[in-house]
């Protein structure tokens, strides 16, 4: 016999099927359950990797401008040169912000969203260190009841002493280029620094309600906002000075004698990744928010109570209940600035989690400086 379902329902339903299906692209992950064993620190590694990618297309772009340079020259006629005005107004754009900070996405960031050349890399990659990466078993994750989430997850990893997953890094170099285009032209149309960051904000906020979170996985994650304007601070910084909390960081390049520069390459490794990686990544620490749906929300909460409290109580000994919400309070913003992080009274953090309200310090060292 046949049944009509309410149309709720029938809804509610075909939207299940359809995140199931695609979820596979959202690339979630999961801070909540620790490492068996300490993870290597490859912060240094992934540095050097950025560091080749940044040089390499500085030496494209300065290729570029010899060759055009070249067409310019009296009695010269090199091969593929174009009329004099075409050079010059190549040579004009060569020499731009947009050009080289164009140049330099596409190796990191580049590919067909959300893939991107960097995440891949991070994925492939055999760093020497180990363990590298850690991958939750399925019985102990917090996807379970989304299977899909968990056939997508992303490995956690350790950089500089922050532990979060490698989807970040896409959204560092991906999303982080969106931002910055975004808030590019909104200053060009006479915004403020703040009305132009909101508007990249407001733009990372939508695809967290649809195609990178919650419609596709079920999951808003604050953690994916603060990478994504962190990779916009990133391509800022190629060509700008930033300021980053109370530091004044120079910009990576600059022009000279019409062409591009390290500014201080002694420096280079130190500033061009490290400043912009933080716990606002560990979705532990900076929690998500899950829908109610099939009672994800629900799940998850009661999945972290049974495997992974007894966890972060051993870790973080001296840690109480106080110190974690403290910890949670500070990633609210980016170093003072809004990245559009979005509050919920259903978080699942370690603090209302993991740790009862009369803990007491007990003077104890957490395994890494939180």
């Amino acid at each position: 016999m046949f049944i009509k379902l309410p149309k709720i329902i029938t809804f509610v339903l075909c939207f299940a099927l359809f995140a199931q299906s695609f979820a596979v692209f959202a690339f979630e992950t999961d801070q909540y359950n620790l490492p068996d064993a300490p993870l290597a620190d490859i912060g240094d590694e992934v540095s050097v990797y950025v560091e080749e990618n940044v040089r390499k297309a500085v030496g494209k772009i300065n290729e570029k401008i010899t060759a055009s340079k070249a067409c310019l020259k009296k009695n010269s006629k090199p091969i593929n040169c174009t009329s004099p005005d075409k050079e010059r107004a190549k040579l004009e754009k060569l020499r731009s912000e947009d050009a080289i900070v164009k140049e330099i996405f596409r190796p990191l960031g580049g590919g067909i969203p959300p893939f991107t050349n960097s995440g891949t890399w991070m994925e492939k990659h055999e760093f020497n260190p180990s363990p590298a990466r850690y991958k939750t078993s399925f019985d102990d994750s917090i996807f379970k009841v989304f299977p899909s989430n968990y056939l997508s997850i992303s490995e956690t990893v350790n950089l500089y002493g922050v532990e979060f997953g490698t989807d970040k890094i896409a959204h560092i170099f991906q999303q982080g280029y969106t931002y910055y285009k975004i808030y590019k032209h909104a200053a060009e149309k006479g915004l403020s620094p703040e009305k132009a960051a909101r508007k990249a904000n407001n733009w990372g906020r939508m695809t967290e309600r649809t195609f990178y979170g919650t419609l596709i996985s079920g999951v808003y994650s604050n953690a994916d906002l603060a990478a994504n304007y962190a990779g916009m601070k990133f391509y800022q910084n190629l060509t700008h000075e930033i300021r980053i909390g109370e530091t004044t960081r120079p910009a990576i390049l600059v022009l000279k004698d019409g062409f591009w520069e390290f500014n201080q390459p002694e420096k280079l490794r130190e500033n061009l990744l490290k400043p912009f990686i933080t716990n606002h990544l560990n979705e532990a620490l900076n929690p998500s928010i899950f829908i109610k749906l099939f009672w994800l929300d629900s799940y998850v909460r009661e999945t972290v109570r049974k495997h992974s409290c007894a966890a972060w109580r051993k870790e973080f000994p001296g840690r109480t209940q106080t110190d974690f919400a403290e910890i949670t309070e500070r990633l609210k913003l980016w170093h003072g600035e809004d990245y559009g992080f979005k509050n919920s009274r259903h978080f699942i953090t370690i603090a209302n989690t993991c740790f009862a309200e009369q803990d007491e310090k007990t003077g104890g060292k957490p395994r890494s400086t939180l």
